[in-house]
């Protein structure tokens, strides 16, 4: 996704242009401490916050919680690499909202087409559980992203915090917008934000979330796009 660049010496606008954390973000102590370790322990891997991965004009939005150690940490690209993607992208894939085959490797990755994939938490966290403040320090790049989304229209929220913050961002009311897979949630600004389980491994082991379950999510979200 394109950034307009600031005017020179424009802080404010430098500031308020500013949708993705540097590669050394010093935002967050404790995951800033696992990333240094994970640099020396895997030195070829990307180890450093997961960029937005989004088509030109976006109107659906995926929020994930945060990069899974063997997927995005290491290939710096969302559900890629570790046991969430075969189902996320092949879902993703058979609604038509990605074109290619999903292999695991970066190098012959889907394509998103009319999407944007985004983690509620940039960085890696330990046993992939932020804290409350962490959640909350990340949550001014989501805020950004999504504003510059002039097309979006529907958000998935995979799992709790994603759904939190989702509702925080698009400017709901959590009392509001209980979350439940397939719940759906009207924002403001003609906005709907649907529900889902997180496609983790877990869920998938558990039957919490099963192959049909994950695609009558986005069944939905293109549903809702083509009536309006």
């Amino acid at each position: 996704m394109e950034s307009t660049t600031p005017a020179p010496l424009d802080l404010e606008a430098a500031a308020a242009a500013v949708t993705e954390p540097s590669r050394d973000c010093p935002r967050c102590p404790r995951l800033v401490g696992l990333r240094e370790q994970l640099r020396v322990d895997h030195p070829n891997w990307w180890n450093a916050p997961v960029p937005i991965l989004a088509d030109a004009d976006p109107w659906l939005a995926i929020i994930g919680l945060a990069p899974g150690l063997q997927g995005a940490n290491r290939t710096a690209r969302p559900f890629t690499g570790d046991r969430s993607g075969p189902l996320f992208w092949g879902t993703l894939i058979a609604a038509g909202l990605a074109e290619g085959v999903y292999t695991g490797r970066v190098e012959d990755a889907p394509v998103p087409r009319g999407i944007a994939i985004i983690n509620a938490v940039r960085c890696l966290p330990p046993e992939n559980k932020p804290s409350p403040e962490e959640i909350r320090t990340c949550r001014p790049f989501l805020d950004a992203d999504l504003a510059a989304m002039p097309s979006l229209r529907v958000v998935v929220a995979l799992g709790a915090i994603a759904h939190q913050s989702a509702v925080k961002v698009l400017g709901g009311r959590l009392p509001k917008a209980p979350f439940g897979h397939l719940a759906e949630h009207a924002m403001p600004g003609e906005r709907t934000l649907i529900d889902s389980y997180h496609c983790s491994r877990y869920n998938q082991n558990t039957k919490r979330l099963t192959p049909e379950m994950f695609a009558a999510v986005f069944a939905r979200a293109i549903e809702l796009r083509e009536t309006r």
